[in-house]
């Protein structure tokens, strides 16, 4: 199975920029359905954004035009660049491979 390690969040103003890092082992990641998620307190987890095995990418309303997710097969991690971040963009930030293999999360504020 793969195991999936989150970095990159921290703490930004409203208008900031993070790139959230999504690093795998035990598997390659290329071999998989990978989207990050977003769960905010006392909120239901959410899509933000995704890529499938070909490359082709999806991304949740709020996000989209602000956030790229993208993968390096390479070095078998997935990236999500959150420019133009909002105060609601704040949350705890997973990534999950074919929604059955999760990270432990990273924290991602946005201060307004």
């Amino acid at each position: 199975q793969v195991q999936l390690v989150e970095s990159g969040g921290g703490l930004v103003q409203a208008g900031g920029s993070l790139k959230l890092s999504c690093a795998a082992s035990g598997r390659t990641l290329s071999n998989y359905e990978v989207g990050w998620f977003r769960q905010a307190p006392a909120k239901e987890r959410e899509f933000v954004a995704g890529i499938t095995r070909s490359g082709s990418t999806a991304y949740a309303n709020s996000v989209k035009g602000r956030f790229t997710i993208s993968r390096d097969s390479t070095k078998n991690m997935v990236y999500l660049r959150m420019n133009d971040l909002k105060p609601e963009d704040t949350a705890v930030y997973y990534c999950a491979a074919d929604n059955s293999y999760w990270g432990q999360g990273t924290q991602v504020t946005v201060s307004s």
